[in-house]
């Protein structure tokens, strides 16, 4: 463990939404640090491959993705983590929506939808003005989710940062 994180506060995670269904979403909470790495090596080993991006990321969510301002959420169904998703800080307005993952076991039940839901709303409540994330378009059911929720591909510089990107999205969050 390094010297920044070992001085770091304990987080406690908090219950951000609760659905009908039972499913809960919450903050980051390092009892959940392995479930993170898990569920997105699952996915990116079932349809690419693990990129250096990725083990950094992994490896150190804390001072990657939350340090720097951003949120890392979880869907708790009973207490299992189902699934999960990140904002990493990209700019001082905006968020990239990455590491979203639901457990094979449990997709197709609307928990992505939930996961996206809730995340489009914690970016809102920081007060952020866009959202954007680099995807791939073979996820062809990821890219229709995105889109349901009013994501639009961007003509900027693609996504030099992920070698299986062929596509950026954007949501604008004040539509």
């Amino acid at each position: 463990m390094n010297a920044e994180l070992a001085a770091a506060p304990i987080r406690r995670s908090r219950t951000v939404r609760t659905y009908v269904d039972g499913l809960k979403v919450v903050t980051f909470d390092p009892a959940f640090r392995d479930e993170f790495r898990r569920l997105n090596i699952a996915w990116l080993e079932r349809y690419f491959r693990v990129e250096p991006i990725d083990e950094g990321v992994l490896g150190d969510p804390e001072n990657v993705i939350l340090a720097p301002g951003g949120e890392i959420l979880f869907a708790l169904l009973d207490g299992e983590v189902v699934g999960t998703v990140g904002l990493k800080l990209e700019a001082p307005d905006r968020f990239e929506l990455t590491k979203m993952a639901v457990d094979e076991r449990w997709q197709g039940r609307g928990f992505g939808q939930y996961l996206l839901e809730t995340a489009l709303a914690v970016a809102r409540e920081r007060g952020h003005e866009r959202i954007v994330l680099y995807s791939q378009t073979e996820l062809v059911p990821a890219i229709a989710l995105y889109r349901k929720n009013g994501f639009v591909e961007v003509n900027e510089p693609l996504c030099g940062k992920y070698a299986r990107c062929n596509i950026k999205m954007e949501k604008r969050l004040d539509r």
